[in-house]
C-alpha cells in the first residue's frame, strides 16, 4: 500500500498516518521527520538543506524531492509507505510521479482529511498550548491554513481526476476516522 495523506494543519494527518502505518505494517514517512533525520545525521542532503535553513529560506523543491526520493528507496519502504507532508505543490506532484515511475511503485491512494476552519484553529491553538510553541499564534496558524488552501488543496483535484482520491471527514473519534479510512481503502 502506497498512500499520500493530505489535509490542512491540525486535521490529524500525523495521528492517522501512524495508525494506518500500524494497520498496514508500512512506515509512515513525514517530510518533517526526514528533514530532521538528515539534519541531525549531517547527511549530504542534510548539509545542503541546512544551508537554506540557516539563511531563513525554504528548502527548494529540488532538494526536498531528492530527500523524499532517497527515503522512499530505503529497504523498509519497499513494501509500501504513507507519505505525510509531500507533495505540497504542483511541481512536487510531477517529481513524485517521476520518482514512483523510476522506483516501479505506483501510488495506490490519496487520503484527504478535512475539517472546518474553526475546528482546525481550535486544535492548533490547543496543540500550541500543550507543546509550548510560542510561534503558533492565531495569526501564524491562520497564515499556514491560507497557504495550504492556496498551494496544496488544489492538488487534490489532480488526484481526484486520476481516480485515487479518498475524502474523509477529519472530525470525530480517532479510531472511527481510521476505520472509515481503512473501509474506503479496501473497497
Amino acid at each position: 500500500m502506497r498512500l499520500l495523506i493530505m489535509g490542512p494543519q491540525g486535521v490529524g494527518k500525523g495521528t492517522q498516518a501512524a495508525k494506518l502505518a500500524e494497520h498496514f505494517g508500512i512506515p509512515a514517512i513525514s517530510t518533517g521527520d526526514i528533514f530532521r533525520y538528515n539534519l541531525k545525521n549531517q547527511t549530504e542532503l542534510g548539509k545542503q538543506a541546512q544551508a537554506f535553513i540557516d539563511k531563513g529560506e525554504l528548502v527548494p523543491d529540488e532538494l526536498t524531492n531528492s530527500i523524499v526520493k532517497d527515503r522512499l528507496a530505503m529497504d523498509d519502504a519497499q513494501g509500501g509507505w504513507i507519505l505525510d507532508g509531500y507533495p505540497r505543490n504542483a511541481s512536487q506532484v510531477e517529481a513524485l510521479d517521476t520518482m514512483l515511475e523510476e522506483l516501479g511503485t505506483p501510488l495506490d491512494a490519496v487520503v484527504a482529511l478535512d475539517a472546518d476552519h474553526d475546528v482546525l484553529m481550535e486544535r492548533m491553538m490547543k496543540r500550541a498550548e500543550i507543546e509550548g510553541r510560542a510561534d503558533d499564534t492565531p495569526e501564524v496558524i491562520a497564515k499556514r491554513l491560507e497557504v495550504y488552501a492556496a498551494e496544496t488543496a488544489p492538488l487534490l483535484n489532480i488526484y481526484a481526476d486520476r481516480g485515487v482520491l479518498v475524502k474523509i471527514n477529519g472530525v470525530g473519534d480517532i479510531d472511527a476516522i481510521q476505520a472509515n479510512i481503512v473501509a474506503e481503502l479496501t473497497k
